[in-house]
């Protein structure tokens, strides 16, 4: 079973916190048997203050670290003091030392700086919440910092950026290692959003449209059921009684993407369900989610998740 430890640091914020015990907690099997063991732990075994009026006691100590296959870094607000490489506190850097090596490291919100300041993100491409961005930045000038995705995934070291973001990334992790179904089955119990992509825009300050102002979403929800189908801006755009720059314009204030870019991922999320969940042949999984045809699926599916559709459905296929 996958062993997931979650290090709980003096002032951790209790939502952070939570959210790997919750989303991998649920995740099971065909025969509900549980498929990932999760700990919460602390440096030192002691219980921890959070960021709220309370403490968390907990039942390990950072030796849980020697033996996980996924370590989880939620956030505390004194993170963001952090000035750069070989910044952390003793403890902090002995608990870190004990991760053992090939683990996952993952990192929720403002997690993102001890990631850093551990020396793992050198060179590599990073999130962390928006606000924190410049100041990240600043202090740790050989990350990669992209502030405008909820999630990177790079591999084994993976970042999210703020609170729910922490959602995204461990239901993708989910995913990643046992496909949409049960990625899906956790999301329903856990009444989540089952997908957002890591690509998708944080939410940042953008203007809010007027209030007169008529919202995208009657037609998101139109276009999703016709996927299969052409479906041209201008369709979009007439659907919602717009003009299309009008429609353009709101749409990205909503979604934060182009209508273009939303419907390929759509697609491309309706493609995966139908590879992992059905014997359908290739092309007509790509007819089904609108690519037309097997070798343009296969150029967005390779584009999206490195593998072709082949390759995809052997790999997720057997565990739904």
């Amino acid at each position: 079973m996958h062993r997931v430890a979650v290090l709980a640091i003096d002032g951790v914020i209790p939502f952070e916190l939570s959210i790997p015990s919750r989303i991998f907690g649920v995740a099971q099997g065909t025969g509900g048997e549980p498929l990932y063991e999760v700990f919460t732990c602390t440096p030192d075994g002691r219980p921890v203050a959070t960021a709220a009026d309370y403490s968390v006691a907990v039942e390990h100590d950072a030796s849980v670290l020697e033996s996980a296959d996924t370590v989880v870094v939620p956030a505390a607000e004194w993170f963001a003091g952090l000035t750069g490489k070989d910044s952390l506190p003793a403890g902090l850097a002995e608990a870190f030392a004990r991760i053992r090596p090939g683990a996952r490291v993952v990192s929720i919100c403002i997690g993102t700086y001890v990631l850093a300041a551990a020396g793992l993100l050198d060179g590599r491409p990073a999130t962390t919440h928006w606000r924190h961005a410049e100041r990240f930045a600043a202090a740790f000038p050989k990350v990669r910092v992209d502030a405008d995705v909820l999630f990177v995934d790079d591999g084994d070291v993976l970042t999210s950026a703020g609170a729910s973001a922490g959602v995204d990334l461990c239901l993708h992790l989910v995913r990643r290692d046992h496909g949409s179904r049960v990625a899906n089955q956790v999301a329903r119990v856990c009444v989540v959003p089952p997908w957002r992509d890591g690509g998708q825009a944080q939410y940042v300050e953008h203007p809010v449209p007027e209030p007169s102002s008529a919202g995208t979403a009657t037609t998101r929800a139109w276009a999703m059921e016709r996927l299969g189908t052409p479906l041209r801006l201008d369709d979009l755009a007439d659907h919602a009684g717009m003009s299309r720059r009008t429609f353009t314009r709101h749409f990205r204030q909503e979604v934060g993407m182009s209508p273009g870019q939303w419907l390929t991922q759509q697609r491309i999320a309706l493609a995966r369900h139908l590879l992992e969940s059905s014997d359908l042949p290739v092309d007509r999984v790509a007819d089904r989610a609108g690519f037309g045809t097997a070798a343009s699926l296969r150029q967005h599916l390779q584009a999206a998740v490195g593998v072709s559709p082949h390759a995809y459905r052997r790999t997720f296929h057997m565990t739904n």
